[in-house]
């Protein structure tokens, strides 16, 4: 198939290619069956984002809300009451919320540093669960996701609604039918300018009203809060999350496994730091972030190599398309693989045309989570696993999290998927968990 026959049929092929997934679940009436008790941890904008789509889809009744911070609980409820008519028990402890509510589905839209234990907790009590990506801090808590998920047999989905954007779906296409050529090697990259100098370090403020800031911490260390951090921010505090590399890094990683079917690389080394930003300070009063404002990855895969890029600093206008995806270099051509713009294919031959295929997103933040929530209801009503599985998205996280490590760890290390090991290396293999602080018990894989 020629790429202009391949582009005017992109979308027939979409429909029938994606039918007994997502595109068979987001357009059949998921109200037709039996309404799931659904409830959510973590109020925040994002948390909201996915509660919307769960309540639109007409399949869930909304019987909780828990957020150790009291202030978006009122607001949460209120719109919950005027979009379903529904009226949910608000919690500040999930666990309580889990023991009263009995819910059937768990929405986990906290911090990265929250991901595992509500987690592996909600699927303990008989709940499928959405968690937000990436699905753990550390690599032995993903582990014990996993684990915990299986051993429950219960659906995870993880929130990588990439995998089911239909740009995305079309561009994986193209490149698996031949499009590119042969794959030499991709570059990931994450290219903004959020920092223009030295970072000035913030002070101390007073806990709001209605935060209980020792239990946002949780199982991290206790750090000055200042709002910074809470309630956004906290990507770029290693403490609570893994940067961009964690963040972003997750979306890009995971397209390059879906697309290629490589599922793990056998080295990893990382290097970056806060050439820009400064060193990090933290004391008693005045504290900075401490995420890299840039970091280089490198990925090898055996028949390809990944790159990872991000910069914090000089970003706009400095790549083709967006600042944001992947390009996958071919022998045929680069496809940039992006957000908001959809993909472009740029051909090695010149008489070839530029391809593209525009982004077809939701609103109003340009994702797709009504498709991805109705997969995970189709899922759990055909007991199938998900597109976005736990255990996949495991994998994907680890290229993150590997990557940190390195980075951390200041030297390149051989990775052995099979046994989720350094090789050789056993002060690097202390860094697939943390010491979690007192009265919380790291989850057991």
């Amino acid at each position: 198939m020629n790429r202009r026959r391949f582009i005017q049929s992109s979308a027939a092929a979409l429909a029938l290619a994606s039918l007994p997934r997502f595109a068979r679940a987001a357009s059949s009436p998921l109200s037709s069956g039996p309404r799931f008790r659904t409830a959510l941890i973590g109020c925040g904008w994002w948390g909201n984002n996915i509660l919307r789509e769960a309540m639109a889809s007409g399949a869930c009744q909304i019987v909780g809300l828990a957020d150790v911070d009291a202030r978006p609980l009122p607001a949460t409820l209120a719109r919950v009451r005027r979009g379903t008519g529904d009226t949910p028990k608000t919690f500040t402890d999930y666990r309580d919320m889990l023991t009263e509510t009995k819910p059937a589905i768990v929405i986990v839209a906290t911090p990265d540093h929250w991901h595992a234990l509500p987690t592996i907790d909600a699927v303990k009590s008989g709940a499928h669960v959405y968690v937000e990506k990436p699905i753990a801090h550390t690599i032995l808590e993903g582990r014990a996701m996993v684990n915990a998920a299986r051993a429950a047999g219960r659906i995870v989905q993880v929130g990588t609604h990439r995998r089911i954007s239909p740009h995305n779906i079309s561009a994986r296409e193209f490149i698996r039918n031949g499009g590119i050529g042969d794959l030499g090697m991709v570059r990931c990259f994450v290219n903004y300018s959020f920092v223009d100098g030295p970072e000035e370090p913030r002070a101390a403020e007073p806990i709001p009203k209605g935060l209980d800031w020792e239990r946002w911490c949780g199982p991290a260390p206790l750090r000055p809060f200042h709002s910074g951090i809470h309630p956004i921010g906290f990507r770029q505090y290693l403490d609570y999350a893994n940067g961009m590399l964690g963040d972003w890094g997750v979306h890009w990683l995971d397209q390059v496994r879906w697309i290629t079917g490589e599922n793990h690389a056998t080295r990893i080394y990382s290097t970056g730091g806060r050439s820009v930003a400064g060193a990090p300070v933290l004391t008693d009063d005045l504290q900075t972030s401490d995420a890299p404002d840039h970091q280089l990855a490198t990925y090898f895969f055996g028949r390809f190599d990944v790159q990872w890029e991000h910069r914090l600093f000089g970003g706009h206008g400095a790549e083709k398309g967006e600042n944001v995806g992947c390009h996958f270099h071919g022998s045929k051509g680069v496809l940039h693989l992006g957000w908001q713009q959809g993909w472009t294919f740029y051909p090695l031959d010149s008489d070839e045309p530029v391809v593209s295929q525009p982004a077809q997103l939701g609103q109003p933040d340009d994702q797709n989570i009504k498709e991805l929530w109705a997969d995970f209801i189709d899922a759990i009503r055909h007991d199938r696993p998900p597109v976005c599985d736990i255990e996949d998205l495991h994998y994907s996280t680890n290229l993150a999290l590997l990557g940190m490590l390195s980075w951390k760890h200041g030297r390149s290390i051989e990775w052995d998927a099979k046994a989720e090991r350094v090789i050789g290396d056993e002060a690097a293999n202390k860094l697939l968990r943390r010491n979690y602080r007192s009265g919380y018990e790291y989850p057991i894989a």
